[in-house]
Parts: C-alpha cells; sequence; structure tokens
C-alpha cells in the first residue's frame, strides 16, 4: 500500500501530550486510537459475488465446504483525521468462515464462533485523513440476506477499553451492507426461486379476494371444528354478566385483561355463563381443550370438557370481536376440540436474550390462538438465560457477552452483540422472573418447557464451570472445584461444530460431574415450578448436532485418491469427533457403554433420563438427531418420549418422520423449512433470517403446512432452490402428537425483531396445530406427492387461505396492535398496467399507501389510480391501527 499523509488531530494530541507533560502514557496513547479508529471508520460490506467457485476462486483449495464460497469486498474509510498506529485489531462477526483475507496489509484470525479479529500487519501505515480501503475477504458458501452481516464490529488496542465502530452501532443493518443485486441473491446460478418485488408480489396476491364484513363475521382463528351461524345477532354493547362456574380466580383474570384489551365490558348485563361438564362431549371432542359456545337471543354459554376448554371458549367468544366494532355478535353455535394435544411455541433466549415483558405477550397471544406449550430455549453456546440458586457462576459469567479474551468474567462477544453487556447479548430471568412467567402461563393454560441443551450447544455452561473450577482450586477446595466440571481438562479432540465453536461447546457425557450438574439444575428448575404452582413435567434435553462439521460429506481428505470437484480439500487426519481424545470417554468406550464416539450423545441422553425419572417427571424431550443411536423410546427412563422432529422435508424428512413416531417417540413436527420463525418470509435480501432450509416462508405458506401427511407438502410447495421435490412416505405410522413453531434467535437481537419475526405467522402454525383442514389428506404409505401431481384439492385451499387472510387483515391484526404485538407488517404487491397503479396484499383490509413523488408525501389507496411518472411510484402498508408503516418498495 503506498500512501503519504499529514498528522492529524490524534498525532497532534499525541505531540501536544509528549510535549507538555513528558511522555504520554502507552495506555492512554492506545485509548486515543481507539476512540480515534470508533468514531472515524465507516465500515462497509459489498456482495461481489456468491458463486466464487463458477468465477474462479479456489473455494476447494481454500477448504470450503462443498468447494462453495463467496467474495465480500470490506470498505474502510477515515471519515477523520489521520491515524498513524497499527497496534490495533478489529474485532469483528461472521456467520460465514473466513477462508482468506485478499490483502498483504491485514490478517483475519477466528477466535471462537462468529468471532474474527482483522489485524494490520506491518506493512500498514496508518490511515491517513478520508483514506478509503478495500479489504476483499472469500468466506464460505454465500451470503443471500443483508442480516448474514453483523453489526457492532469493535475496535481493541492494548488495554485501552474497546469501543464499537459507530458507524456499525445500528440495527438498521443497510447501513453498512450496499444492496444485494443482479443475481447474487441466487445460491446458485441455477437457482429457481421468484425474487420478490412489487410485480411478484402482486402476481402472487391476485388470487386473494378481500371478502365482506358478512362473509367472515363468523369466522374466528383457529377454525372450529364445526360452527353453524343462525340468523341474528346479539347486541352486547352493555357489556356481560359473567356466571362462573369453571375457572379459577386466575383464569378468569386472564379471560377479563383480553376483554379489556378488546373493549369488552364484562361488568354488564348480557348473561355469560361458563361452566364444565365432562360428560357432555363424546367421541373426537372428549378430551381437554374441547368446548361448546353458544350466541344466541338469550346471551352467551360457554361449556368445557374441562377449565382449558371453558377458557377457550371464552377466547373463541374474543375472536368473534372486532375491536372496532364490538357491539354486535353473529348468533353462532360452535362445538370445537384440538387436533393436537401438543400445540407449540419455541423461543430461543439463548442466542440473544429476549425480555420476559416479551414472553409475557408472547404468551398473552398464544392463549389468545389456543397454543398450550411455551417451549424455552434457555441455554446455548452464547448465554445461559436462566438463574440457578447454588451455581451464581452460570449467570455471572454465562449470561454475559464483553469482550474478555480470557473468559473469566463473561463470554466473548457473538452475533453482533459488541464488546461491553449492555445490549441484548447478555441478559437472564432471574427465579422471580422465571416464576413470573410461569404463572402467567399457567393461568393462560400453557407449559412452560425448560430447554437446557447438551451435550452439544453448551459452551456458556462449560466456561461458567470452568470459572468455578478456578475460583474453588485457588481456594484449595479441589472437591467443590470438581463437582460440577463439564470439561475433560485432558480432552484434547480437534472439533469444529456447527456455529464454529471448538471442544468446549460440549458438556463431557462421560463425567459424572457433568450429571451431578444435571441433577442440580433439574432440583431447582423443578423447585422453581413447585413454588410457581406449575409442576415440571417435561424436561427438554435438547440433544442436537453434537458433532464435527469438518467430517461432514462436503469435505474430502487433501490427499484423497478419488477427489471430486465438489467437496472441499481438508487434512481430514487433524479431525477427531466429539469427546474422540478424552480419556474418561475412552475408558468408557473401552469400557461398552457405547459403540463409538459418535454414539456417546444419545447415550448422555438415556443416562440424563434416568435423572429426569427420579425426580418424577414423567416426559423426556430431545430434537430427534439427539436421540438417533438410542435404540428406541424404550431406551429411556421416563414415561413418554417427545422428540421435536427437525429434519427437512426435501433432504428425506417427509418419510422419516413416521420412523420415529413407529420407534415409540411422540413426534413432535417441527420442520425448518415449514415452521421456523426464523427463516426470512420473503426471497428478498432486504428481509431478516437464516435460510439453510428453506429461502422463505410467509404466513401463507405456514397456513398451507399439512403437519400429518408430510409427503403432501411436495405438491404445494418448493425446496430451498425454488425446484420441485418428491414427497413419499415408506411406511405405515400411527399419528404425530403435536406441531410446534420455532423462533431460533442468531438475527434476532431485539424484542420488536423477534415479534416481527413471529407475528403474524405463528397464528398460521395454531391454525394448523388445532384444526386440520378439509384440503388436508390422510396419510398413506407409498403415495407419492409432487408438484405435477393433483391430489390436494388447491381450489378448497385456497378458499380456506381467503378466508384466514380476510380474518387476518381485517380483525386480528388490529389486536394485535392493541397488544402492542411489533409484527411484520405485509410488503404490498403492486404494478402499473395502462398508466394506473394496482395494488393488492396478501392480508386484505390492511391499510395500503402510495407515494407519486418518490417517498415525499403519500395517499390513500383504495382503487387504481392513474400515475405519470412510474420511476417516482413508491408503496406501502400500514398496520391496522395506522400507527405504523411497513417496509417501502419502488415498482
Amino acid at each position: 500500500m503506498n500512501k503519504t499523509f499529514k498528522m492529524g488531530i490524534l498525532s497532534a494530541a499525541v505531540a501536544a501530550g509528549l510535549a507538555g507533560c513528558g511522555v504520554l502514557p502507552s495506555g492512554s496513547a492506545q485509548q486515543a486510537t481507539v476512540d480515534a479508529l470508533a468514531s472515524q471508520l465507516n465500515i462497509s460490506y459489498d456482495v461481489q459475488t456468491n458463486h466464487g467457485a463458477q468465477e474462479g476462486l479456489a473455494c476447494q483449495d481454500m477448504g470450503a465446504e462443498w468447494a462453495s464460497c463467496n467474495k465480500v469486498n470490506m470498505t474502510v474509510v477515515n471519515e477523520g483525521d489521520a491515524v498513524a498506529s497499527n497496534d490495533w485489531t478489529i474485532y469483528l462477526h461472521s456467520i460465514r468462515v473466513f477462508l482468506d483475507v485478499a490483502s498483504d496489509d491485514f490478517t483475519i484470525e477466528h477466535l471462537t464462533g462468529d468471532l474474527y479479529a482483522l489485524t494490520p500487519t506491518q506493512s500498514f501505515d496508518g490511515f491517513a485523513a478520508g483514506e478509503k480501503i478495500e479489504i476483499p475477504l472469500i468466506a464460505e458458501y454465500w451470503q443471500l440476506f443483508e442480516t448474514d452481516f453483523m453489526p457492532r464490529a469493535y475496535v481493541v488496542a492494548g488495554d485501552a477499553t474497546p469501543k464499537t465502530i459507530a458507524s456499525m452501532d445500528t440495527e438498521n443493518v443497510d447501513a453498512f451492507v450496499a444492496e444485494i443485486d443482479g443475481n447474487k441473491w441466487k445460491r446458485t446460478p441455477e437457482d429457481n426461486n421468484i425474487l420478490a418485488t412489487a410485480a411478484s408480489r402482486f402476481a402472487k396476491n391476485s388470487d386473494v379476494a378481500q371478502l365482506s364484513d358478512g362473509a367472515i363475521e363468523a369466522s374466528i382463528i383457529p377454525t372450529p371444528l364445526k360452527t353453524k351461524q343462525m340468523r341474528g345477532a346479539l347486541h352486547v354493547t352493555s357489556g356481560f354478566a359473567v356466571t362462573n362456574n369453571a375457572l379459577d380466580a386466575d383464569q378468569l383474570a386472564a379471560f377479563e385483561d383480553r376483554a379489556a384489551l378488546l373493549g369488552v365490558n364484562v361488568d354488564g348485563d348480557i348473561a355469560l355463563n361458563i361452566n364444565v361438564d365432562a360428560t357432555a362431549f363424546s367421541g373426537e371432542e372428549a378430551v381437554s381443550g374441547a368446548y361448546k359456545l353458544a350466541v344466541n337471543a338469550a346471551g352467551v354459554d360457554v361449556l368445557g370438557f374441562d377449565r382449558v376448554g371453558a377458557f377457550y371458549g371464552l377466547q373463541s367468544l374474543m375472536a368473534l370481536m372486532d375491536k372496532d366494532d364490538s357491539g354486535m355478535l353473529p348468533w353462532v353455535a360452535i362445538e370445537d376440540a384440538p387436533r393436537f394435544e401438543y400445540r407449540g411455541v419455541m423461543v430461543d433466549v439463548a442466542r440473544n436474550f429476549h425480555s420476559k415483558e416479551a414472553m409475557l405477550r408472547t404468551i398473552d397471544q398464544m392463549a389468545a390462538y389456543k397454543l398450550n406449550k411455551l417451549h424455552l430455549h434457555l441455554t446455548d453456546d452464547e448465554g445461559w438465560r436462566l438463574e440457578i440458586p447454588g451455581l451464581p457462576e452460570l449467570t455471572e459469567v454465562g449470561a454475559d457477552r464483553c469482550h474478555d479474551l480470557s473468559e473469566t468474567s463473561c463470554l466473548l462477544p457473538q452475533l453482533g452483540s459488541g464488546p461491553t453487556t449492555e445490549n441484548f447479548g447478555s441478559g437472564f430471568f432471574s427465579k422471580a422472573d422465571y416464576m413470573e412467567i410461569l404463572r402467567h402461563a399457567k393461568a393462560r393454560g400453557i407449559e412452560v418447557i425448560p430447554e437446557i441443551d447438551m451435550p452439544a450447544h453448551s459452551r456458556a455452561a462449560v466456561v461458567s464451570m470452568e470459572a468455578r473450577y478456578t475460583k474453588y482450586a485457588e481456594q484449595g477446595d479441589l472437591a467443590k472445584a470438581e463437582e460440577f466440571r463439564l470439561m475433560d481438562p485432558l480432552d484434547t479432540s480437534n472439533v469444529t461444530t456447527v456455529q464454529l465453536y471448538d471442544k468446549r461447546s460440549f458438556i463431557n457425557p462421560c463425567m459424572d460431574s457433568s450429571v451431578n450438574f444435571v441433577d442440580k439444575v433439574i432440583t431447582e428448575v423443578k423447585a422453581m415450578h413447585a413454588e410457581a404452582g406449575m409442576p415440571l413435567t417435561t424436561w427438554h434435553f435438547g440433544g442436537d448436532e453434537a458433532k464435527n462439521i469438518k467430517l461432514n460429506a462436503g469435505f474430502q481428505d487433501v490427499n484423497a485418491a478419488e477427489p471430486v470437484s465438489w467437496k472441499g480439500n481438508i487434512d481430514l487426519s487433524k479431525e477427531d469427533k466429539p469427546f474422540a481424545k478424552s480419556p474418561v470417554c475412552q475408558k468408557a468406550i473401552a469400557e461398552g457403554v457405547a459403540e463409538d464416539f459418535g454414539h456417546l450423545p444419545s447415550y448422555f441422553a438415556e443416562r440424563v433420563s434416568k435423572v429426569v425419572t427420579a425426580h418424577d417427571i414423567p416426559n423426556f424431550q430431545a430434537w430427534q438427531d439427539g436421540l438417533k443411536y438410542s435404540k428406541d423410546a424404550s431406551a429411556f427412563d421416563t414415561d413418554n418420549v417427545r422428540v421435536n422432529f427437525w429434519d427437512v422435508l426435501y433432504w428425506g424428512g417427509d418419510a422419516s418422520a413416521y420412523e420415529w413416531a413407529n420407534k415409540g417417540y411422540d413426534v413432535i413436527v417441527s420442520n425448518p423449512d415449514y415452521v421456523y420463525m426464523d427463516m426470512p418470509y420473503e426471497v428478498d435480501p432486504k428481509e431478516r433470517g437464516y435460510y439453510w432450509a428453506t429461502r422463505a416462508t410467509d404466513t401463507r405458506k405456514m397456513f398451507g403446512f399439512a403437519p400429518e401427511n408430510l409427503p403432501q407438502n411436495a405438491e404445494t410447495s418448493v425446496d430451498r432452490d425454488g425446484n420441485g421435490f418428491n414427497g413419499k412416505g415408506t411406511v405405515e405410522s400411527k399419528g404425530f402428537h403435536g406441531l410446534s413453531a420455532q423462533l431460533w434467535s442468531e438475527t434476532v437481537r431485539t424484542d420488536e425483531q423477534y415479534e416481527f419475526m413471529v407475528f403474524p405467522r405463528v397464528i398460521a402454525a395454531a391454525e394448523r396445530a388445532w384444526h386440520k383442514a378439509d384440503w388436508e389428506l390422510d396419510y398413506q404409505a407409498g403415495k407419492a406427492f409432487n408438484l405435477d401431481t393433483d391430489h390436494v384439492n388447491k381450489d378448497a385451499q385456497l378458499q380456506d387461505w381467503t378466508r384466514f387472510a380476510n380474518v387476518m387483515g381485517q380483525r386480528e391484526m388490529a389486536k394485535l396492535d392493541a397488544a402492542g404485538i411489533q409484527y411484520r407488517i405485509p410488503v404490498p404487491g403492486a404494478m402499473i398496467e395502462a398508466g394506473k397503479l394496482h395494488m393488492n396484499i396478501s392480508m386484505p383490509g390492511l391499510p395500503l399507501q402510495y407515494s407519486v413523488d418518490g417517498g415525499e408525501t403519500w395517499a390513500d389507496y383504495a382503487a387504481p389510480v392513474t400515475v405519470s411518472d412510474a420511476s417516482n411510484v413508491k408503496v406501502r402498508a400500514l398496520s391496522a391501527d395506522k400507527q405504523r408503516e411497513g417496509r417501502v418498495v419502488s415498482l
């Protein structure tokens, strides 16, 4: 790099210090460097290609999995005075493995997880004032969405206080990510997905008509088993007089909260009778949660099979209410019962923390739409989020992320959290917080299922217990130091986890102290549940992804006898299975506790199930891959064993789910290509989320999911590259136990982002969990589906979606607004035909607006409008209450 520049403010300050008060302390000079770089550097990323191998990059030789890599230019502009120092490091986040930095002036080093250190070499002589530097970075795979790029890179120099680079200290990622344009949004050049544009959205929405108020007045979400609408309406302006013979005080208060939110008076004179009588139900309706609701001239009668059924009947009454016009209800007779016993939502609060308040709001909405299991993913590599009495290190160290290379006070920053603890990367539920969540859920018929993920995804726990070990070892109390230690200090296994951590991501399954730790945590969590009045009946073990990704099929040995061109070249002799070089595990394998090292995670699951049983907890739950080496459900001690089934359908999950059910497991359908809410809503680089399983899952796709007949989905949807696939079950099988929608938080940092990703599509998941639609076919082994078959009644599916979408747009979104839910406002479709602007939206009834002056002024859209200059037209939708604007798009 050939550069000349003058000394700027920083150098002048250093010189003045030397002249005025002797030698300036090195720490002060380092802090000045950090402060200057953090405030002056404008950093941005620009994707050059996502098809590196096709464009001549040596992806294979750089060791990229499946020989796939991308190139990004990192541009650094010094917008201030010159900074002469090269004694500093920028720590930045990347979810993709950096393979190379094409510059002689910088090196890049992987620390752990997504954290990398970019350091100048001796050839770099500092930043000139106003200088612009481009640093080409080669990374594995592809970067197709702006949220692949994490914010909050930060600067460190010596002992100076680290500082976040101001230009990246934002949740507005397009402030530092250039538009991903051209064909860069394609995963491969042959990618057949349809890019979401104003025109493609308009075409997609064009089959969804806006229905009249009368057409949907008796429709509720989720759809009941039977609804009969009679001629007539009940005027309810004067409010209800509640006669409660069913609900306890907390349940009644929860109902009253919902009524108040919707402006419904429960201190009036119209009869609202609430009763329970199990003998009044039979057949498929004689199950927990079933209810009957009658609205007629005499008032309202709610009859539950049990208390939760009576509560659901009241939720259906509230579902009939139009928040903006709650004075009249149609006469209806509803008989209803749930499709699945387990109707769940999983929330990852470990990768990034989400507040107690966000969880309480979520519980309120789950109750409104009859979801009954809140699965909290409380721990992972990036954080431990629950106070455990007696193990304070778990939250003193494991709940915080900050720049501490020793990781004795906190975990290192991850996922854009920056160098301090003052953000979403840090935080936990205190015992009081957790019990408040439990009580709030119990009053609304929701079981809270805690997940403590192990043996993989456990780095927060391992690091915390190492801090505990060091503390007590230094005090000379080795027994206490060893009591809950989770790693074998002699284990030299070389492992890279799915999210790029090393062996410290794993709890060692062969150590008695690991079982001691599990027992201690279960003891304390069970006590919290008991004190809150919600007995702990399900323990979620986690169990997923306990492997070394370098042993995946996408790599081959650098000296392979028959190499292929589509795999990355690495030295496989240096790679180990987890625990392979742990002496304690080597001893366990020699003693026959498991067939080989790869089977140890399932062995540990069986071992933990014994602890769960000892605590009188009847249900053991896990992600199914964690149990794959166990014989079947009988290998576990608990009464029931549930698995969250999360195989991708087009990779064989359409068939293998039924095999798990046949092994005696209660299968919770949790497929990432349909019910993962961390996937983007649309194929648009502006959307948020990971996309390894699917490029997009919007509310319509989630609504159209057939969870009991998984092969059917091959006729109505595509794989992640926009191509059709074949679906066919291979075995006869018993039914599934439930459906769960998941929100993983890697790209979801704030509560607002969390609600954006969950709502409104979780309501479609609630619909499928509660109600089996007429267009869903029964599963038949051997029956094949693909885009060319015609087994599914697509007209019926469209009619059903049109009804659902109209109820959402005309009624339910306003209720979400009233609850303060920051849901995603759908991006409208638009096109210009014969000089007129036409607009539509996926949920008819939401307000639409357009601008003809590039966004300077906006007008409400009601019907096609003449426009003279299409280049200046922009469109957007509003929230139902018109208080928030959705994303603006051009035509």
